[in-house]
């Protein structure tokens, strides 16, 4: 899985930032493996804003294999406090779309092979 960090000018980027953002967002996302290819997290401080869920936002966008993209944001009081509750959204959203697709694979391959067994059944009588 690649992560991409992007920041706005109002956001020093610095080692430390990138290793946390990636180390974060690879702790959450790693039980999804081979199915995400891609994270890109861009941060921002909405400084002439007002906002009552705060000034730092994080936005992330992961792309799945086979599934649209998938976007969350989160905004807070500081940059680590957006990471984590951003990380938080977009692992939930990532479960339900990998949840999803799994059931409707389960559920077609379920359909085709009862199908299938009826149709056996009907030709040997």
């Amino acid at each position: 899985m690649q992560i991409q960090i992007n920041t706005d000018k109002t956001i020093e980027r610095h080692s430390g930032l990138d290793e946390h953002v990636q180390t974060v967002v690879s702790n959450a996302l790693h039980r999804f493996g081979e199915q995400i290819t891609r994270v890109e997290v861009h941060l921002s401080d909405n400084l002439g804003q007002k906002s009552a869920d705060g000034d730092n936002r994080c936005l992330m966008e992961a792309r799945l294999t086979g599934l649209q993209p998938i976007a969350v944001s989160d905004h807070a009081a500081s940059l680590h406090q957006a990471i984590s509750g951003a990380t938080d959204k977009l692992k939930r959203a990532v479960d339900s779309a990998v949840g999803k697709l799994h059931d409707h694979k389960r559920h077609a391959a379920g359909v085709g092979s009862a199908s299938a067994a009826v149709v056996a059944d009907e030709e040997e009588e």
